[in-house]
């Protein structure tokens, strides 16, 4: 790993400059003019749930807005905490949480949901060790052909899932107090099956009631523009809505982008570099500047291979895409705009009504 800092805005690594990009609180509040806010005076700032409580959006920071720390494919009906160990996972994870810190992230959203890995009070511990606010998430994953949902998310109304949600979100998940910052859940990606339609209808519930923005794993524009349709027949604005693994052609990336979803381009590696910085710049040449999220859907510790099997860190954005942005003509506030004020807008907390 490199033993290095970086400027975001340079990409340049000096000794005497902070790795934080600087963006002020009026900062904040331009890039998000125009956006309606759930607060409860016109003094409160936004704000979101990270695994140490309470942050204000603002104080996010650079963030990356999918990442994983542990994810476990055993299955919903197979799955049990004790198949892994916190100090195993934390002596192996935390490097390369330490790595990104060094470069100037300052948080990470974590999106392993209920019934695959997610594991709050380790990700609590990884965000005491490492200095990074950290975000969890409420929601069950229907993708893979439902392998992950709880047998009773079969069984029960849209509206009985969305209590169990909403509980997490005002009392805390499985006995803590740590709450989630973000709805995470996840569809096929053909036309929506009656179980996923129920998922989406569950969390636009959810929102409703909490505020939290609903991050869906889709992949194709098909099943995108079916959740937002049910999203906004349940009276939600599509600005509470994260398209997740977003891809298709540009035509469906600027039909659906101008239906004001946020589109995330979330899985950044080392081959597909350039491939994401040209579908940038399509966005940004779109007008859909202010919806695009990037990150790389990386991690991965796997209980039940050897050392948590092969893991892949998050720096990649940071080494090689912001560098190749700015190369193609990317600005210092257009930069601003995708690490930091996006996602602070996209993760604040706050219901969107149509």
């Amino acid at each position: 790993m490199k033993d290095r800092t970086y400027d975001f805005i340079t990409m340049e690594a000096p000794e005497t400059k902070s790795p934080i990009p600087t963006f002020s609180r009026r900062q904040f509040v331009a890039a998000c003019a125009g956006l309606p806010l759930l607060v409860k005076s016109p003094f409160e700032e936004p704000f979101t749930n990270s695994v140490k409580g309470r942050i204000n959006a603002s104080d996010l920071g650079v963030t990356l807005i999918h990442e994983h720390v542990l994810v476990d494919f055993i299955g919903a009906d197979k799955i049990t905490p004790d198949r892994w160990k916190h100090e195993e996972v934390i002596k192996k994870v935390l490097p390369y949480l330490l790595e990104i810190k060094e470069r100037g992230i300052q948080s990470l959203v974590e999106c392993t949901p209920a019934y695959i890995g997610r594991d709050v009070l380790l990700l609590q511990k990884l965000s005491e060790k490492s200095g990074l606010n950290i975000l969890t998430n409420t929601g069950y994953y229907g993708a893979s052909d439902n392998k992950y949902l709880p047998a009773f998310a079969f069984t029960e109304t849209a509206e009985q899932l969305s209590k169990r949600w909403i509980s997490e979100f005002e009392n805390g998940i499985e006995g803590t107090k740590i709450k989630p910052g973000f709805i995470k859940t996840g569809v096929n990606g053909g036309p929506l099956s009656e179980i996923h339609q129920k998922l989406i209808k569950a969390a636009a519930l959810v929102h409703l009631k909490t505020g939290l923005t609903i991050c869906s794993h889709t992949g194709p524009a098909l099943p995108a523009e079916q959740e937002i349709e049910i999203l906004q027949k349940s009276g939600v604005s599509p600005g509470a809505f994260v398209w997740v693994h977003a891809n298709g052609t540009h035509d469906e990336f600027q039909k659906i982008g101008k239906r004001g979803c946020w589109i995330s381009l979330d899985g950044v590696n080392e081959d597909n570099v350039e491939q994401n910085a040209e579908l940038i710049l399509f966005l940004k040449q779109q007008g859909l500047i202010k919806q695009v999220l990037i990150s790389h859907d990386a991690g991965w510790y796997r209980p039940g291979e050897p050392n948590g099997g092969e893991f892949r860190g998050f720096t990649t954005i940071s080494d090689k895409l912001l560098p190749l942005l700015k190369s193609k003509g990317f600005s210092d506030a257009d930069i601003k705009q995708i690490m930091v004020a996006n996602p602070a807008n996209a993760f604040a907390i706050r219901v969107r009504r149509i």
